[in-house]
């Protein structure tokens, strides 16, 4: 009895193979982003929080811009800061509801699905997913990077507020920069295009120039819409023809028109 051999896709074999680098990819964005999580419970514990109202703060906000603009505030003006300590969490959240948005069609219509991501619907893995082109991979990316980084995080902060008084200044170590480090390199192959290193350049210059003058948040949010702008109106993006007037397509055309 002969034995059927199934031949694979080559668009199968593509699939496969940008599954595993995207776990890849997780594994060390999970990796970066939990040893920022050692720096938060360090801090937190220096600011004045306990070792379990650092953990829940992880566990239940579970964003760490949020997590360190509201103990940063905390920390500088007590708990009468407290309004002034959620408003900057708050608006530094509200990112993740636009993330909630673009990333419905990879998480699923399935109640059960929409309602666990809700917590791990974060900028790492939003950006680790939106990063791939497969829906396969996209999804993959999503659910790994996010319930490994929700973990990482969670015990990273429990392992930093316990040693806070042991390690000192975090920004010693570094870790102050792991999470940047982590998004430049998600960044970076992103960078192909005018527009895309445009944006880049304008956005972080507004954030620059206004981190000194707004409340923590609103930089991050007014930068944002530079993105917001330019995707609107599609400035410096390749125009239609555009690739008719290459080298390439102009050979092609007088190749056709020597056939004719």
């Amino acid at each position: 009895m002969r034995s059927v051999e199934r031949t694979m896709d080559p668009g199968e074999v593509d699939v496969a193979a940008e599954v595993r680098a995207v776990r890849r990819e997780a594994i060390g964005v999970v990796l970066a982003s939990s040893a920022y999580g050692i720096s938060f419970g360090a801090l937190a514990v220096v600011s004045g929080f306990d070792v379990w109202q650092t953990c829940v703060l992880s566990l239940l906000m579970f964003t760490g811009g949020s997590q360190f603009a509201f103990i940063g505030v905390i920390a500088a003006g007590g708990l009468a800061a407290a309004p002034a300590a959620i408003a900057s969490a708050v608006l530094l959240g509200v990112r993740n509801l636009a993330y909630g948005i673009r990333m419905a069609p990879v998480i699923g219509r399935t109640p059960l699905r929409r309602l666990a991501a809700v917590q791990i619907t974060i900028d790492e893995t939003t950006a680790v997913s939106l990063a791939q082109r497969s829906p396969r991979a996209r999804t993959v990316g999503f659910w790994f990077t996010g319930i490994g980084l929700f973990v990482g995080w969670n015990l990273a902060t429990l392992l930093g507020a316990l040693l806070g008084d042991v390690l000192g200044d975090p920004k010693a170590y570094g870790l102050d920069a792991a999470a940047a480090a982590a998004f430049i390199a998600l960044l970076w192959p992103r960078l192909r295009s005018r527009q895309a290193i445009a944006v880049g350049i304008a956005a972080a210059a507004v954030a620059t120039v206004l981190t000194p003058v707004l409340i923590p948040g609103l930089p991050v949010l007014v930068a944002a819409l530079v993105a917001v702008v330019v995707g609107w109106f599609n400035w410096l993006a390749p125009r239609e023809g555009a690739a008719a007037a290459t080298p390439a397509a102009g050979v092609r055309a007088a190749a056709e028109e020597g056939s004719g």
